[in-house]
């Protein structure tokens, strides 16, 4: 393959197409926790078409978002700290505007159907990265054409003003708003501000342990073994009828304890999230040939948004998400096989109620709890976001991933696919095969 080029062409300011409140926005206690000071960034790749009108398509998209910054109007604003606390944040809202970047590049559609050569190949279809979200604008798009008239398209989110699933619904608003399906008054759901909702309450009286903030001992040296510059970017794809397969063994699974059977889990069914989230965690666990003794955990985002009382209305974009954290020791994921692994993952999402979000808010709000690292794998499932169906006049999307390919596993939609799941990771390249065996031969 050629070396990867992308020339950029132009950059612009795009405020909202109409007056917008001009205030200062608090951001809520799960808006503001430090992991969640960074930017998310998709890639979304559209379908070659010889008959483009380059200008007009890019003048559509500017002014279709336009439009959407003015029901989405803090995104056209800047994130700083509160001035009574610096561990809590806010959002200028003054019309400043959203970073538009027009590019074209020497790459073709067919190439994104492959995993990068590296975490950082495909960095260019975001040229603008904006590492400090307190130094930056809050949202950034890159429309890049492609040497065979297809398209890509970098966005660039602060992960502060909105969660994953916020996100898809800006997105999928903005492609609205191109395709003219919408006005301003439109009869869908608003989005909605309210970060108040999530403000701490009266100190819950049930005692909710948080694993995910917990610190253990690092018996493996994991903070040694992914190096960003060693690390080799993997994407395998599970079909329907793969996922059914990860189904069955794991209710076919036994395990034992001290040689004594323990029997089934008594599961009569797993979702395709369960066994693939499982599944991905046993394999990451036993290529990485961790200590036996070390505690491991899985991190998985989980929509809280119907799990609060009462709920959070429709339209609210904010993070809206807690942590769900699967936890045990390599020995024990190894030996007690999948569906060990699946009812772990079923419990921890089982666990997530009100009283849980509440006492994360809690935690985060006095401690400015954060995430260990030690023997973590950080999974999201963007496959439920609906950025498949993000059409801004070039068709849907033939491929859905994130700008750089990282340490945090993602679930992607298939093109075309609805039931499938493209699963991408980056691990060390001294286990990328085994992994990838592991990943394609269950047991």
């Amino acid at each position: 393959m050629e070396q990867l080029d992308v020339e950029i062409k132009e950059a612009t300011l795009v405020a909202p197409s109409e007056p917008t409140p001009t205030h200062i926005l608090q951001l809520s206690a799960l808006d503001s926790q430090p992991f969640l000071r960074f930017t998310i960034e998709y890639l979304l790749v559209y379908p070659p078409c010889c008959d483009h009108d380059r200008a007009a398509i890019a003048a559509r998209l500017k002014d279709g978002l336009a439009r959407a910054l003015v029901p989405y109007y803090p995104l056209a604003g800047r994130v700083r700290p509160q001035a009574s606390s610096s561990s809590s944040l806010e959002v200028v809202c003054q019309a400043q505007g959203a970073v538009f970047i027009e590019a074209v590049s020497n790459v073709r559609v067919y190439e994104f159907e492959r995993a990068p050569h590296n975490p950082d190949h495909r960095r260019k279809f975001l040229a603008l990265h904006v590492a400090d979200v307190l130094r930056g604008p809050p949202l950034v798009v890159q429309l890049t054409w492609l040497a065979d008239g297809a398209a890509a398209v970098g966005v660039g989110l602060s992960h502060c003003i909105c969660d994953g699933v916020g996100s898809g619904e800006f997105l999928n608003s903005w492609s609205e708003f191109v395709n003219g399906r919408r006005g301003l008054n439109g009869p869908w759901p608003k989005p909605v501000w309210n970060r108040h909702l999530l403000d701490p309450m009266q100190p819950s009286t049930r005692s909710v342990p948080h694993p995910e903030f917990e610190r253990v001992p690092d018996l493996s040296r994991f903070s040694t073994r992914l190096p960003r510059n060693r690390l080799t970017p993997t994407a395998i794809c599970f079909n329907r009828g793969h996922l059914a397969e990860l189904k069955k063994l794991a209710l076919k699974d036994k395990w034992f304890d001290s040689g004594r059977l323990l029997g089934r889990l008594g599961e009569s069914s797993y979702t395709s999230f369960e066994v693939l989230a499982a599944h991905v965690w046993r394999c990451w666990v036993r290529a990485m040939g961790l200590a036996d003794r070390q505690i491991v955990r899985l991190l998985f985002s989980i929509n809280a948004r119907k799990r609060v009382e009462p709920s959070l209305p429709e339209g609210y974009y904010g993070n809206g998400f807690v942590l769900g954290c699967a936890q045990t020791t390599v020995k024990e994921l190894r030996e007690k096989g999948l569906g060990f692994a699946a009812r772990l993952v079923r419990k921890a999402k089982e666990r997530v109620d009100d009283d849980y979000v509440r006492s994360v808010v809690e935690v985060v709000t006095e401690s400015r709890a954060s995430p260990d690292s030690v023997g973590v794998l950080i999974l999201s499932q963007w496959s439920r976001l609906g950025l498949e169906k993000v059409d801004i006049g070039l068709g849907r999307p033939v491929h859905v991933g994130p700008i750089c390919s990282d340490i945090y596993c993602l679930f992607l939609p298939v093109f075309n696919e609805d039931d499938a799941v493209k699963v991408m990771l980056a691990v060390p390249k001294s286990v990328v095969a085994k992994y990838e065996h592991l990943l394609r031969n269950p047991k």
